[in-house]
């Protein structure tokens, strides 16, 4: 087996810096055409290859990014993952990605591990528990210690970076003025993500399209649970007044549940029961009846807030921080076909 060879005995080879021979093999216009040409040659003969933790060392980047996903089984998050892998790739970047579990601890830990030099900067997605407690401390003290963050889906005004969000509030309001127009009179929310920015504006949407249409806004049909309540039974609940003729989930798992439940309960979809939820993941496109749903396309997140950090790490100026919002898509399927 023929032995690597090394930046540091190809310097030796020809008496110069380490410096020096990798601004060489990165073909820098710093050195003489002569020296580099010989260099070039001596490490193509030697079969070197490039060490990258070395390299890293001596350009103090890594060429790594850290992601932290709060909930991996979200597919909305699987999407976004897929954003950030492919954008970061066909920038030149690695990744090294952490799920946070939702825990206000691993996040902490996990952002004190990963930003000691292993990586060149964050993206992030909130945890549940980190909204609760509202304490943005180690986000804060990594960027003021100089290691960049995008921020994306779940954000908090307290930290000032690039972030990338979803207009859920107008994600909403279109969703519920969709039930209406199709012929909804009385419509119910189920959410377990209340604790969460995103919940709060959805049900904020739903309450200014209800308003638009002069319909009161009725809180005993806005069913809010924690992730260990038991929403069959809150949603038994609330179907067995035989008005309500459409629901809002707000994310995917709850509107699993609730169309097993209406279904349980014989209500006809969407003749008597109408349904959307958030988001556009794979389930609702192949239950039945396939679900309308609101896509917050994560795959472009993904993209975006991945090229805003490599943006904001490889400008030889300055940036201003900047917040992109992405519009949502309303994806009509069976359960809101307007047949009322």
């Amino acid at each position: 087996m023929i032995p690597k060879i090394t930046l540091k005995q190809i310097a030796a080879e020809f008496n110069v810096s380490i410096a020096t021979v990798s601004k060489a093999l990165n073909d820098s216009h710093d050195i003489s055409l002569k020296t580099k040409e010989k260099i070039q040659e001596f490490a193509k003969a030697h079969h070197y290859k490039p060490n990258k933790v070395a390299l890293s060392l001596l350009n103090k980047k890594t060429k790594t990014l850290g992601v932290i996903i709060p909930n991996i089984m979200n597919s909305f998050f699987t999407e976004v993952f897929v954003g950030i892998e492919e954008k970061a790739s066909a920038l030149g970047y690695s990744l090294i990605s952490c799920i946070s579990n939702e825990s206000y601890e691993k996040e902490v830990n996990t952002v004190e591990l990963l930003k000691s030099g292993t990586i060149d900067g964050f993206i992030i997605s909130i945890a549940e528990e980190t909204q609760i407690n509202q304490d943005f401390t180690h986000l804060i003290d990594a960027i003021n210690q100089g290691v960049p963050i995008v921020l994306f889906d779940r954000v908090a005004d307290e930290i000032i970076c690039d972030k990338v969000i979803v207009n859920d509030f107008e994600g909403a309001r279109h969703a519920t003025n969709h039930l209406i127009e199709t012929g909804c009179k009385k419509i119910a929310v189920v959410s377990v993500i209340d604790n969460l920015s995103v919940g709060k504006l959805r049900v904020e949407g739903y309450k200014k399209a209800l308003t638009e249409h002069n319909i009161v806004v009725n809180e005993k049909i806005i069913v809010r649970l924690s992730k260990n309540e038991d929403l069959e039974t809150a949603m038994k609940i609330v179907l067995s007044d035989k008005t309500i003729d459409g629901l809002l989930c707000l994310e995917e798992s709850s509107a699993m549940l609730s169309l097993d439940l209406i279904k349980k309960m014989h209500y006809k979809i969407p003749e008597e029961m109408a349904m959307i939820c958030f988001t556009n993941g794979k389930l609702p496109q192949h239950v039945t009846p396939t679900i309308t749903t609101i896509s917050q396309h994560g795959k472009f997140i993904g993209e975006t807030a991945t090229k805003m950090l490599v943006d904001r790490l490889e400008s030889k100026t300055e940036l201003e921080f900047s917040t992109k919002i992405i519009k949502t898509s309303l994806i009509q399927r069976q359960s809101t076909a307007s047949i009322k």
